[in-house]
């Protein structure tokens, strides 16, 4: 409703200033006419150029200024030479022109380079220290970031890149069924946390161009913005620490802070299915560590006390053995 006004008021101003410079030539209709037919036709081209985006023009803007001041620079080096009032301005007209194009293509082919950078720049003191943390597809579809923000150990900003946004779409459109399942929890949990005003989350619109996939395209960014990256994926840790970006995984996290049991203490689980074992059932801590009790298949259903008898770290995580107290 408001662009629909502002271009109501366009459309008198415009006209209202045709009529009255055409009473100065004394064509007063035709300076009306003309008036509105301007603002109709920068009304019409307007309404074309709603997919520019405004960080490209940025970029656009950057080359050209970038370009008009090595042509100046160039231009103040050939006026000392002794070539003439003609040469030189047609020399300054040939420098300008030809060093606008040039900066204006190469910036336009680095946009990615300059478009990633660009929304994040911004006037602060040299002290404050505001960290970018990249969220992957995997720890957006985990949901433990938001939590684990608000108890304020993740310091920064969430941003999550805009082909993240996608994979998660794709998933949430696959005929799979557990795909996705995957895919509408991960917008969801972005829904939520966009509305929760204690979790300073962004999406960054930007694409990145990378055809390796979507870990490339987050670790080509992460090196842009020196970003950290959060994830629960593995893969992608080993590969983006190889090249010197910061991973926060968040398996690591939870690997961390769970609670430390040694041999002979007791401990309070529910037992919830058979062991591979004979006799053997198997419960669960509120932290998902497995629990393998022996001689207690009796017991499945229950809540039982139990006695470790020895702890077991392995690649998947920490498994605890134990028998009924």
């Amino acid at each position: 409703m408001t662009l629909l006004f502002i271009r109501f008021f366009f459309f008198i101003l415009t006209g209202t200033t045709g009529y009255y410079i055409g009473t100065m030539v004394e064509t007063p209709v035709l300076g009306l006419e003309i008036g509105l037919l301007s603002a109709l036709a920068l009304i019409f081209l307007e309404q074309r150029m709603h997919n520019v985006s405004v960080r490209g023009l940025s970029s656009m803007v950057f080359g050209l200024l970038l370009g008009l001041f090595m042509a100046k620079l160039v231009g103040n080096i050939l006026s000392l030479l002794p070539l003439g009032d003609f040469i030189h301005s047609v020399a300054v007209i040939v420098l300008n022109l030809v060093f606008s194009y040039l900066g204006v293509v190469m910036a336009l082919r680095g946009k990615d380079e300059f478009n990633v950078i660009i929304p994040y720049v911004r006037f602060r003191r040299q002290d404050v220290h505001s960290k970018i943390i990249l969220i992957d597809t995997s720890a957006v579809i985990d949901g433990r970031v938001g939590d684990i923000y608000k108890s304020n150990f993740l310091p920064g900003r969430l941003v999550v890149p805009k082909f993240v946004l996608q994979e998660l779409q794709t998933l949430a459109d696959s005929a799979d069924d557990i795909k996705r399942q995957r895919g509408r929890r991960g917008l969801d949990i972005l829904k939520e946390s966009q509305k929760d005003n204690r979790i300073d989350l962004r999406i960054h619109e930007e694409e990145v161009s990378d055809d390796r996939g979507v870990d490339a395209k987050l670790i080509k960014l992460a090196k842009f913005l020196d970003a950290t990256i959060c994830t629960v994926d593995f893969n992608l840790e080993k590969m983006a620490s190889l090249q010197g970006i910061q991973v926060l995984n968040l398996n690591a996290l939870a690997e961390a802070v769970r609670c430390v049991i040694y041999p002979g203490e007791l401990l309070e689980v529910t037992l919830v299915k058979e062991g591979k074992e004979p006799n053997q059932a198997i419960g669960y801590m509120q932290d998902g560590t497995m629990v393998v009790v022996g001689d207690a298949r009796s017991k499945m259903g229950q809540r039982v006390n139990i006695v470790v008898t020895s702890v077991l770290q392995t690649q998947s995580g920490k498994m605890i053995f134990g028998s009924i107290a």
